[in-house]
Parts: C-alpha cells; structure tokens; sequence
C-alpha cells in the first residue's frame, strides 16, 4: 500500500478534505454534539465545542503522518460540514487493509451523501493508494449505515454478534462489509 495521506477529493455534490480546528465549531453543531449521531459510533457526543476543538487540533497534527487518512466532508454547493470519514485504525495498513469510519449529520441522512463519499474514499484508496482490502462495520440496529456500504460496491460478510455495548448498555451485533481490489477493479 502507498502511503500518501489524505489529498482533496471532489465528487458530484461533495468536497472531502484534510478538515482544520476552524471547522470544529460547525462540526461540533452539525454533528459532534447530537446524541442520535452518537449513538450509532464508538465515541460520545461531545458534552461542548471546546471538546471538538482538542479533538481537531490533534487529528489536525495528525495529517503529518501520511498513514492518515481523512476527511471533513462538505456539500459542494453550500459549503456546510456535513460529517467525517476516515480510515478508522492503522493496525491492519501495513498488509493494505482499510478500515472505514463514518459519521454524518442526522439532517443529512438519506440523500445519498453517505454513498457518495464512500465510493469515492474506495476510489482512492485503491486506484492511488493501492489498498488490498477495505472493510467497514456498523451496529445492527442502525442499518441505514450498512445500506450505504451495500450501495457502495461492499459485499456483506455477517454479523459478529454481541460484539459491543450501544449507548444504552444493550449488547449488539456488528455487521461487516468488505470489497476486495479485485472486485473493485472487476466492477469498474
């Protein structure tokens, strides 16, 4: 895998770029501070925009290191921030392996915008990074965000039950999608 950090990708309706600590006060209002955002992710609203602002000043250093990989999101013809996505852990990189992580404003849900950065993401990461495998895993009682990956060109492997406590301490099941290269590059 070429490890070439995060570049600027434009698609139809969407600009994804390297994000900056000025965008955390629009983040932290369009997405960071909402409990049904939360919910659906590992970590929990952000109790202030102060919060939000620590969290971008080191994810904005963290761009030095070219294994990072992501990107603010924001609609093409407004400009507003709409969410992030990311290669979520580094541990498998070093064999080509990409895990996905996203996360975007609930106003924004259903338009497509999910699908639309996903694919691109994809794209990138393996026309110019030369990614082996890129996987992605959502809770089961959100499958809104499984729907993006199944549109997305990701095949779903299964549900790894029980896997982690939600926000409201109740057990549940991750599913997992995965597109190989060679499905990628058969499909396109």
């Amino acid at each position: 895998m070429k490890f070439i950090g995060t570049k600027q990708i434009e698609t139809e309706r969407l600009i994804l770029r390297k994000l900056t600590i000025n965008d955390a006060e629009e983040a932290y209002n369009n997405w960071c501070s909402s409990y049904n955002v939360s919910k659906y992710v590992m970590w929990s609203k952000h109790e202030n925009v102060e919060v939000t602002k620590k969290l971008y000043e080191v994810w904005e250093k963290e761009y030095e290191d070219l294994t990072t990989f992501r990107w603010i999101v924001e609609l093409k013809d407004t400009h507003e921030l709409i969410g992030t996505i990311d290669v979520a852990s580094k541990r498998f990189l070093p064999f080509g392996t990409c895990e996905i992580g996203y996360c975007y404003g609930e106003k924004f849900w259903g338009k497509g915008y999910g699908t639309e950065a996903l694919k691109a993401v994809i794209k990138y990461l393996f026309e110019e990074c030369d990614a082996e495998v890129i996987y992605a895993d959502f809770m089961k009682n959100n499958p809104g965000s499984g729907k993006v990956m199944a549109k997305s060109g990701m095949t779903f492997e299964g549900y790894l039950r029980g896997r982690v406590l939600d926000k409201d301490g109740f057990r549940n099941d991750l599913g997992m999608y995965s597109i190989t290269k060679e499905e990628y590059f058969s499909k396109n």
